[in-house]
């Protein structure tokens, strides 16, 4: 995009590019998204920045009104397989956090500098700057959703200390963090949720969204024990979309969780209101991230429609469902089991293998079995079990997907084309994955995954 379709984008309030990139005033020194509902600025006084860690580093706040860190993440990093991309993927996870830039730059196999060098070449920051303004929207959810402690809130977001914490909050809220908590929207302060209560949260999501199409699919593949759906399909009581909850449990980097999900329908550039129930507050952004990929809510359905919508074969199922996602994984390792296995056997190895929760909850009993845990079995999936544990085949978040590929097809005995398939497209979030039988067309491309999933869902 150049500067006068950005500018004619600010000007219409256009919320399709919200979360695609962001514009400062140089006269107020706030950043805002796009569709932010204020007067619109003068053309000579507007900065654009592809990250609100950009506009932050150039010493803009951000907007009390749109707040600008809440909006969805680019669909930008889901489509790109470059060092940027994955990055920004591995980022969004929390890797510097828990890692620092070091670990970061291992995982890509570059050095630090390249990391550093190529992160501020195209994105106006390194991953110093974008990791902390994550921690700084994770520190903000917090403050205006909890009612924890502000000094515990520094640590679980990530930062080094309290004092880091409120430098961090006050250059990027123009706030002391207690005045941030009082600034909490309606209905929706600390004094509203406890610790004990989990975190209430907002997922945000562009366009249209199909969240009964989901949540059909969730439903269908829920394993016992470590996830639900409860609730009536078809709408809730009065007409209302939506009416099921969707529970899974969690494995973290720091612990363990439970989250709650909600088929809630709030329109066109809406959210799905959510819970998260942690035993390490640190896993927060982690969680948030893992969920977000789970739901497909970075994507961009006004591009995937566009693109899907001129073929002849497509255009009317895009038609009848508008915004319609393809769903990742919570767990990319969990998934490669689960997509090898079925959900009758992966029920089988959460009794046998799964870690017990320390407090269940209802019918979620387990976190799924870590793959060395499931080393020992015979056949492929001790096979694909042994290679996830040694790191022979990689599917987190910043994993170079044709490498993946190439270490499941390697594996002793060979995986079917079919899971080779499923697991690019759900557990490494591949948006451009053909399936066997389906004919994906070269038209479909960059967007082959919501293709295949149009014609999935239409039977």
């Amino acid at each position: 995009m150049d500067e006068e379709t950005r500018y004619e984008a600010v000007r219409s309030r256009d919320a399709r590019f919200d979360g695609e990139f962001f514009f400062a005033v140089e006269t107020t020194g706030i950043y805002c998204r796009p569709s932010c509902p204020a007067v619109t600025p003068k053309r000579k006084n507007v900065r654009y920045y592809t990250t609100a860690a950009a506009a932050q580093g150039s010493g803009f706040r951000a907007c009390r009104r749109c707040r600008p860190d809440a909006v969805p993440g680019s669909a930008e990093w889901n489509v790109r397989a470059d060092v940027v991309g994955r990055a920004m993927r591995m980022i969004g996870d929390g890797v510097v956090d828990r890692e620092g830039v070091s670990g970061l730059a291992v995982r890509l196999g570059y050095s630090p500098r390249q990391v550093q060098r190529q992160l501020t070449a195209e994105l106006g920051a390194g991953p110093v700057a974008l990791a902390r303004a994550q921690r700084a929207h994770t520190a903000r959810v917090l403050l205006q959703t909890t009612g924890l402690p502000i000094t515990e809130i520094a640590f679980a977001a990530g930062f080094a200390s309290v004092r880091q914490f409120n430098d961090t909050i006050r250059a990027v809220y123009a706030l002391t963090p207690t005045a941030l908590r009082a600034a909490a929207p309606r209905g929706g302060g600390a004094g509203q949720a406890t610790p004990a209560a989990g975190v209430p949260l907002r997922l945000a999501y562009r366009g249209a969204y199909q969240a009964g199409a989901v949540f059909d699919l969730l439903a269908e593949e829920a394993v016992a024990g470590i996830e639900q759906v409860s609730g009536a399909r078809g709408g809730k009581p009065g007409g209302k979309p939506g009416g099921r909850t969707y529970r899974r449990t969690l494995r973290l980097p720091y612990g363990t969780g439970i989250v709650a999900v909600e088929e809630s329908d709030h329109g066109v550039g809406g959210w799905l209101d959510a819970r998260l129930h942690l035993t390490d507050l640190r896993d927060l952004t982690t969680a948030v991230q893992r969920l977000r990929r789970l739901f497909d809510l970075d994507a961009d359905p006004y591009a995937v429609d566009e693109r899907l919508g001129a073929d002849p074969r497509l255009a009317p199922l895009v038609a009848a469902r508008p915004g319609l996602r393809s769903p990742g994984a919570a767990d990319p390792d969990e998934f490669a089991v689960r997509a090898l296995v079925g959900r009758d056997v992966a029920s089988l190895l959460v009794e046998r293998y799964g870690k017990a929760l320390d407090a269940p909850c209802g019918t979620l009993t387990h976190v799924f079995p870590e793959p060395g845990a499931l080393a020992g079995e015979p056949g492929p999936l001790g096979e694909l079990a042994t290679a996830l544990a040694d790191g022979r085949v990689r599917l987190d978040a910043g994993a170079d997907r044709e490498d993946a590929e190439a270490g499941l097809v390697a594996l002793e005995g060979g995986v079917d084309a079919g899971v080779v398939a499923l697991i690019r497209m759900r557990a490494l979030g591949d948006p451009d994955v053909g399936w066997p039988g389906v004919g994906a067309a070269e038209g479909w491309r960059p967007w082959r995954s919501y293709g295949v999933r149009h014609v999935l869902a239409a039977g």
